[in-house]
């Protein structure tokens, strides 16, 4: 069997923010792939500006570095649990991976996911234990901690033999122990080398490769990047892509591109074990196999975990519906609907009985909420109901999704956070007491608990606690009322722009989330009304003139701080009779019928 020592393939997987992303970094600076003088920008793979504003990484990428004679192809990963489709379908390209721990922080819920799905194709792990300059850093105990996870989650005896190199990221140094810290990347090279198994050279055999990432590029057209499994490709190569469906279409290589650094280069022909990207065929998916002609065999379609979590896009249809936005019709928004459907393996997309309305299910919050930022910088106008889980039946049995929670809080606020996700139906797995007034709580949650309880763990809190969370199972439903709004809301009663004078009026009944001058209309959601009922207000009542003299007339009026609401806090916020409309330039919330006196008749039939 013979190896190809030149290459090697790993993926970098991480819980969010302990610093994948800042490796990659270093580890393309140390290699000398860019020259001395070139400028390159911080989180070099982070390319999307959605990516740079958030300091989140949401699409899995790749790089490749040369470091002496060899060739190390890097595949950086999302953090996030909302985007753990990108994770799974990348295990598939590479022959290990690098486990970035956070030296203080130790294995947190997104370290669980991605190891899980790491030790289940059988890759071969090293363990990056990064931030070792953290003033609170305890490398040995979370060493200890991630040897645990190893076992937790059923890792065989080559596996538990990871290797460790301590690192900090962000200054550049690492080192095979926790003191000896020097600058440079070799020793996180030297480990890639050493542990991390050569692709096997199977050139002389049939092709197969499978597109396992999408890009688009104006003049060639549709891009799939993927690895050479077995075989050899070459520009001019007539080959058949092989559906899901099980049928073929034929089509010729155009362009064949390597990677090296942040650069595409076009090569002639690629072998087994090579990571490329490939053109020539408009037609090409996620999951499909590339092969020659006369020797079809498709590899596994790439199974992707189920979404957890759905919501209604539908057509806006408010007053001020076209104002903003460019793409308006349902013809429009479908389209765009589909062309993401392309590229995010884990979005489902189904119509409904309206023509101008469709289920969109995903991952998360977070997964769907950068969607409909994505589309509103994009030009369109939509509105979205409230997310709501989806329920699978399992052997007959009707069964949520349910989320592994861990919460790190200082000591006196452990009561009221219990007593919060207690009441949302959570149960309590584990208490560690970290010894520096923090305590480290896991629970395991109904998802349908945790919608909207970001906000009010912060304010619980006082903006100390760090609240994290993982699809952990389908399990049988719980039953009851879990989660959920409790306040009602202030709803305006006319059109018309809200004055000072009637926002005034309306402090004494709770939030407003306008500020005056802001455009508003019947049925629009103005702010939060202090009881659990909805009220009707009148926000663009003028205060009228008289010709009496005040003798405080000099006064300037002074209001309340108004409440702003991003995306996401919106989306929470959503109860059942309700719509968040999203346009390129605002967000409001709306009651779905707009009209005072058909609402009040609807809630009386309910």
């Amino acid at each position: 069997m013979q190896l190809r020592n030149d290459i090697r393939n790993i993926a970098i997987i991480a819980h969010v923010d302990h610093g994948k992303t800042t490796l990659v970094d270093q580890l393309l600076k140390y290699s000398g792939t860019f020259r001395e003088n070139e400028h390159v920008d911080e989180r070099a793979m982070d390319s999307g500006d959605i990516e740079r504003e958030r300091g989140i990484t949401i699409l899995a990428k790749n790089t490749a570095v040369k470091y002496g004679d060899s060739t190390i192809n890097i595949l950086d990963t999302p953090g996030h649990a909302d985007f753990g489709g990108e994770v799974e379908r990348i295990m598939k390209m590479v022959d290990g991976v690098a486990l970035v721990v956070d030296a203080y922080e130790g294995t947190m819920p997104q370290t669980r996911f991605v190891l899980k799905k790491a030790l289940e194709q059988k890759l071969t792990p090293i363990v990056v234990l990064n931030k070792v300059d953290r003033p609170n850093a305890r490398p040995e105990e979370v060493i200890d901690e991630v040897l645990d996870l190893f076992i937790e989650l059923g890792a065989d005896d080559n596996q538990l033999e990871f290797p460790v190199v301590y690192a900090s990221a962000l200054n550049g140094t690492s080192g095979l122990e926790p003191e000896d810290q020097q600058e440079t990347m070799d020793p996180v090279f030297k480990t890639i080398l050493d542990h991390i198994p050569a692709p096997i050279d199977t050139r002389e055999e049939p092709l197969q490769f499978q597109v396992t990432l999408l890009d688009y590029n104006d003049y060639v057209g549709r891009i799939g990047v993927g690895r050479v499994v077995r075989g050899t490709i070459k520009v001019g190569q007539q080959v058949v892509v092989l559906k899901e469906d099980g049928s073929q279409k034929s089509f010729r290589v155009s362009k064949l591109f390597g990677f090296i650094g942040l650069k595409r280069i076009e090569i002639q022909e690629a072998v087994a074990g090579d990571i490329v990207a490939l053109s020539g065929m408009e037609d090409l998916n996620v999951g499909e196999t590339v092969c020659p002609a006369d020797h079809p065999d498709p590899l596994p379609w790439l199974r992707i975990d189920e979404p957890t979590l759905q919501m209604t896009f539908v057509v806006n249809n408010s007053p001020f519906a076209g104002k903003e936005g460019k793409y308006i019709t349902s013809r429009r928004i479908e389209e765009r609907l589909l062309k993401q459907l392309e590229t995010d393996v884990s979005l489902r997309v189904d119509p409904t009985s309206s023509p101008d309305a469709w289920t969109v299910s995903g991952r998360g919050e977070l997964h769907l909420s950068i969607l409909i930022e994505n589309m509103r910088r994009e030009g369109y106008e939509l509105q979205l109901s409230k997310p709501e889980v989806i329920i699978k039946e399992i052997d007959g049995v009707k069964c949520e999704p349910m989320e592994r929670v861990q919460v790190d809080v200082p000591e006196e606020y452990t009561g009221a956070v219990m007593e919060s996700l207690g009441e949302r139906k959570g149960e309590m797995l584990d208490m560690s007491n970290q010894g520096n007034g923090q305590v480290r709580i896991e629970f395991k949650v109904p998802s349908r608990g945790l919608l909207g309880y970001t906000t009010e763990f912060m304010s619980q809190t006082r903006g100390y606690g760090i609240i994290n969370h993982t699809f952990e199972a389908f399990e049988p439903v719980i039953k009851g009322q879990v989660g959920g709004r409790r306040e009602g809301v202030l709803v305006a009663l006319e059109n018309g722009k809200a004055s000072t004078y009637g926002i005034m009026n309306l402090e004494d009944r709770g939030v407003i989330f306008i500020t005056p001058g802001t455009e508003v209309y019947a049925g629009m959601i103005v702010g939060e009304h202090n009881r659990e009922n909805d009220l009707t207000v009148n926000i663009t009542k003028e205060k009228h003139l008289t010709n009496v003299r005040s003798a405080t007339k000099d006064q300037t009026s002074t209001i309340r701080k108004t409440r702003d609401m991003s995306l996401e806090e919106a989306l929470q916020y959503l109860s059942d009779d309700e719509y968040c409309e999203v346009t390129p330039e605002s967000i409001r919330l709306r009651k779905k019928i707009l009209n005072k006196n058909e609402r009040e008749k609807a809630a009386k039939k309910k």
